[in-house]
């Protein structure tokens, strides 16, 4: 093909094939993300994952000390009174308890939420549920908290330490978890006594 024939095939496209052209800009204003932007959560429905790694330690130390004492003595009584035999009487109360409790919890895993709302100064409120079946138990995480767009790395994270009013709830439910409970007998009798 000569040069002049390409150049007369791609004249006659352009005017005979050709539509209006159109111009677009290289900001996307409607929300869509563009082919070269991050992939981080940013609108309501989008999913982003929060790596879980909580951990607490409570430690709670009493000491109580109570003591008190008394006595008494009566000297021998003269004239009418002289039936009174001279005695004497002392008591003593001692109370003293100490105790001492502590409890550490931790707990490391992830959960993926969902943007349920965008906030006015772009924070997101997200919220999650995430439950796992193993030999008849369940295993239940449900998460709910405000992240800021910031904190969500470029993998699509946020870990739960920058979880704003966070809600992290742990539960169980199935035959194991049902034998970790006291009995109904035990908790009554925990109750009067």
């Amino acid at each position: 093909m000569t040069k002049k024939f390409l150049a007369a095939i791609m004249i006659g496209a352009f005017v005979f094939g050709g539509g209006a052209v159109e111009a677009k800009s290289l900001w996307v204003d409607n929300g869509t993300m563009s082919l070269y932007a991050d992939k981080k959560a940013r609108n309501v429905g989008d999913i982003l994952t929060i790596v879980i790694n909580e951990s607490t330690t409570q430690t709670a130390t009493k000491a109580r000390t109570n003591s008190k004492s008394g006595s008494i003595s009566v000297g021998t009584g003269t004239g009418i009174f002289d039936f009174i035999r001279a005695f004497s009487a002392s008591g003593g109360d001692n109370f003293q308890a100490d105790g001492s409790a502590t409890d550490t919890s931790r707990f490391n895993g992830q959960i993926t939420v969902t943007v349920v709302e965008v906030l006015p100064n772009d924070n997101m409120i997200v919220e999650g549920v995430q439950s796992i079946w193993q030999n008849r138990d369940e295993h239940k995480i449900t998460l709910r908290g405000t992240i800021r767009r910031d904190d969500v790395t470029m993998n699509n994270t946020v870990p739960s330490t920058k979880v704003a009013d966070a809600s992290i709830r742990f539960d169980g439910k199935g035959p194991l978890n049902a034998k970790q409970r006291q009995g109904i007998l035990t908790q009554l009798f925990n109750f009067l006594f």
